[in-house]
């Protein structure tokens, strides 16, 4: 299977071209608009590389239209993990999403993935009476914020409870007592942390907790590489996480 990898050069394209290899992928070409080398032909613009099969794209998207229009142009199935994208831009995924498979997620962990059906379950046991809290910490690098996994989180809770959340980014002032229907979100930036998530339960005399750390960024090229495999000869649509690994 010949894939294109979109980020070549960043710390996530260089995971997945090391796992690639060892799982049967042949990289055809990468993209990444950073000068650097690689062991296979590499590009600035995707208007230069041949068709492939599948892309795999841990990119910036800056620009990242050139990726949907390249895409579309070959057909070809696209795997995007970038998270941090505009509302524009989303809508031009849904757009290609009509046309070509494509798969997009804000984390490509299976336990992610796990974590999300455990954060709703217990969301509609529990939100009626508990105060929802939603922890994230990232390196120090990380542009975004919160991260896209804790969005999705935040998504499974509100899904899980009754009638409509308000989601609270944080708390600065004086006035910052809680409410009931308020899903807080927070993010940590700092060090070399790969990635921890935390959805938080608090009720009285008791808490719940359901946590997830991801030690090194492997996790997330080997979902990468997992969801591109799966999803050539798919029909056109939106997949995510939850096709690959089955409803959980």
């Amino acid at each position: 299977m010949k894939i294109l990898i979109a980020g070549a050069l960043g710390y996530m394209g260089r995971e997945v071209a090391a796992q690639a290899k060892t799982l049967g992928f042949e990289i055809s070409c990468g993209v990444d608009v950073a000068p650097g080398t690689a062991d296979f032909p590499l590009y600035t613009t995707f208007e230069d590389c041949p068709p492939v099969d599948v892309i795999v794209d841990f990119s910036t998207w800056k620009p990242g239209a050139d990726l949907l229009t390249y895409a579309l142009k070959h057909r070809i199935p696209a795997v995007i993990a970038t998270t941090g994208l505009s509302e524009e831009q989303l809508a031009a995924i849904d757009e290609a999403a009509k046309v070509i498979p494509i798969f997009r997620s804000g984390n490509m962990s299976l336990g992610i993935a796990l974590l999300r059906a455990l954060a709703k379950k217990a969301a509609a046991v529990l939100g009626e009476t508990f105060d929802i809290e939603i922890v994230e910490a990232h390196h120090n690098r990380k542009a975004d914020a919160p991260s896209g996994t804790a969005l999705m989180l935040l998504d499974a809770v509100k899904e899980g409870c009754e009638g409509e959340r308000e989601a609270v980014f944080g708390r600065h002032g004086r006035d910052c007592k809680r409410q009931l229907k308020e899903i807080g979100v927070h993010a940590l930036r700092g060090g070399t942390v790969t990635g921890e998530h935390e959805v938080c339960f608090f009720g009285t005399s008791e808490r719940v907790k359901i946590s997830h750390s991801a030690e090194n960024r492997s996790v997330f090229a080997a979902g990468a590489l997992k969801a591109a495999a799966f999803l050539v000869g798919q029909k056109p649509g939106m997949y995510s996480m939850d096709d690959v690994v089955g409803k959980l």
